[in-house]
C-alpha cells in the first residue's frame, strides 16, 4: 500500500494561480487531468491556470496545450 491508499488518502481541491496554487480543500494529492494519475501535492509542478487543471509532467502539459490550441502546432 502506498501513501495515497487507505482511509487517510483524500484528493485535494486546488485553485491554480500563476506560479503558485491555493489549497481549497485539504488532501494529499490531485489527479492529472489527462492521465488520471495521482500527483502528490509536494510534487505538483505543472498546471493550467486558464483550465484549472493539473498535469503529471511537462510532456503531458504540452500535449494538452496543443490539443486545446491546435494553432500552436503550426509554430
Amino acid at each position: 500500500m502506498n501513501r495515497f491508499e487507505g482511509p487517510g488518502a483524500k484528493e485535494a481541491r486546488i485553485r491554480y494561480l500563476d506560479g503558485d496554487f491555493q489549497v481549497a480543500s485539504p488532501g494529499s494529492f490531485v489527479r492529472c487531468a489527462v492521465t488520471g494519475e495521482m500527483i502528490p501535492l509536494d510534487e505538483l509542478k505543472y498546471w493550467s491556470v486558464a483550465r484549472q487543471e493539473a498535469y503529471v509532467s511537462a510532456a503531458v502539459s504540452l500535449a494538452r496545450e496543443i490539443e486545446s490550441n491546435p494553432a500552436i502546432r503550426r509554430r
